[in-house]
């Protein structure tokens, strides 16, 4: 029998996993950057989607992509998701840097647990599935051992509870991305709210950018770019065809990168609780990613 070759259709939900991933670990380095840039969250904000925003346009450029969104109802959900994001990005960083690296990522990855839940009655309208919510479950457990390690320092309650408000706010933004922004490509979601970020926190800037250093503005480059940009990018092309939730349990990998990132660069070294958290939230992550995979086959099956 000739072997049977799937369609590059067929394959695009599994090479949106494998974005997904490296997406996971590039938002894991990510964190970093609240510990190592001098500057307020509102301020990182800030540039880093004022940077974020000149990069997706010069590549949008160079390829010739189109800038202009389909409707006009395109540009009012790019308007309210932006707003959301931009929240999101400020209040994430802050949560670093009121308490630690991990403390901000365990809170941030409280968000799987609150798509699950309303991801199906809203867009679905439907119960939500039985294994994503045992996977919730597994992630909250897991992020609740690293919460609770010893020894984390900082306001450990206050960037758990900032953390946690980022989270809400990332996971409405995916969830209206995933139902109103179909259609638009993950450049061009990028590059309108990268941009609408920059022009939200312009004015209340603590630090004019022609003030920074040479090595603060290589980290903003940075950060901007490869940090942002490109897993952003990935994040929103797998919405396009794969549900919130999966998108939002194989995001929550960054928990045990993070940490384990935090631990060479920073020194924040994690104990047993935190371990086990992270392997919790890897073996949750793990498993609904091979569900989706397992569902995506039979569908192709099916056709």
């Amino acid at each position: 029998m000739p072997e049977q070759r799937s369609s590059p259709d067929q394959q695009g939900p599994q090479w949106d996993l494998y974005g997904l991933h490296l997406a996971a670990f590039m938002l894991a380095g990510t964190a970093l950057f609240a510990k190592l840039v001098p500057l307020p969250a509102l301020d990182i904000t800030g540039l880093r989607g004022g940077i974020a925003a000149v990069a997706l346009l010069l590549v949008m450029a160079v390829r010739r992509a189109p800038l202009r969104l389909p409707s006009r109802r395109h540009y009012l959900a790019m308007l309210v998701g932006g707003l959301l994001f931009a929240v999101h990005w400020m209040t994430y960083f802050h949560a670093m840097q009121v308490s630690t690296v991990a403390v901000g990522v365990v809170a941030l990855l409280t968000f799987p647990v609150i798509t699950a839940v309303i991801e199906p009655p809203l867009l679905q309208q439907r119960p939500p599935h039985g294994y994503a919510l045992l996977a919730g479950l597994g992630v909250l457990t897991g992020v609740t051992l690293i919460g609770l390690e010893s020894g984390l320092g900082g306001n450990v309650p206050l960037g758990l509870a900032v953390g946690v408000f980022s989270a809400v706010l990332y996971s409405l933004r995916n969830l209206l991305q995933k139902r109103f922004l179909d259609g638009v490509s993950g450049p061009q979601v990028m590059l309108y709210q990268g941009a609408l970020t920059a022009l939200v926190f312009a004015p209340f800037l603590s630090v004019s950018p022609s003030e920074l250093s040479a090595g603060t503005w290589g980290l903003m480059l940075l950060l901007g770019t490869v940090f942002t940009a490109v897993p952003h990018t990935l994040i929103t092309h797998g919405l396009r065809r794969l549900s919130a939730t999966t998108v939002s349990f194989t995001l929550a990998l960054q928990v045990p990168y993070a940490t384990l990132l935090a631990a060479l660069v920073l020194g924040e070294t994690p104990g047993p609780l935190a371990l086990t958290g992270g392997a919790l939230v890897v073996a949750a992550s793990l498993f609904v990613t091979a569900r989706q995979r397992r569902d995506a086959a039979r569908v192709a099956v099916a056709d």
